[in-house]
């Protein structure tokens, strides 16, 4: 199995911090609570498609991001696995997928997921299993993200984007374990860590908007 490219994922970020502050107006807060090195899980809620890229372009780590396999298409597919995302089918249970992002988290890398599976109202209001099951079995910790701002409003030249310079805040919480230190992997082991991720997502949520005032 060859794993996504770390030094692509690196190139990934350089073009993020290009395109994300030179189009909009990033407001990073808490980057200092993203360990510096080891394997991280970033747990990022996602209102908006740009919140993946902008997170890419505002961490202060290179990120490699489960996205959809519906993406992968075309010249854009080429790209995405060229900058060391990773490709996840969500109607089945993608061992490829799997295998490639523990890989990530065995060699110390960051990975990125949307807990909530797919775009809805960003408010970690229903999490799926994969995060737990990532977080316990490698042991990474996960850091909150929260991306605000993003659906506000819309652009006038490009309705389905925000206005050129608006400004869109990442808040980065404190990374914290999800199992209960019983090393156990069962489905209740999974389905208490998952109520555990959940309630740390969302009271980062809650500071992160009080924080920002949005």
């Amino acid at each position: 199995m060859t794993l996504p490219s770390g030094r692509g994922a690196a190139v990934g970020r350089r073009i993020g911090i290009g395109l994300m502050y030179g189009f909009w107006k990033p407001r990073v807060l808490g980057a200092w609570r993203v360990p510096t090195s080891g394997p991280a899980i970033f747990a990022v809620n996602h209102a908006h498609n740009i919140d993946g890229p902008m997170l890419m372009g505002t961490a202060p780590r290179p990120v490699h991001f489960l996205i959809k396999k519906e993406a992968f298409v075309g010249p854009l597919g080429s790209f995405l696995e060229g900058i060391g995302q990773l490709k996840v089918d969500r109607d089945s249970t993608d061992r490829t997928a799997i295998g490639n992002a523990l890989g990530v988290l065995e060699q110390g890398g960051v990975l990125g997921i949307f807990p909530e599976g797919t775009r809805g109202d960003g408010d970690f209001a229903s999490l799926r299993a994969g995060l737990a099951y990532f977080a316990v079995r490698s042991g990474a910790p996960i850091v909150p993200v929260a991306v605000l701002g993003s659906t506000e409003r819309r652009g006038r030249l490009v309705k389905a984007l925000p206005p050129l310079r608006a400004r869109v805040d990442v808040v980065f919480g404190d990374a914290f374990d999800a199992g209960d230190g019983s090393g156990r992997r069962t489905r209740k082991a999974l389905d208490e860590a998952t109520v555990r991720i959940q309630g740390k997502l969302t009271d980062h949520l809650e500071n992160a908007r009080r924080l920002t005032g949005r």
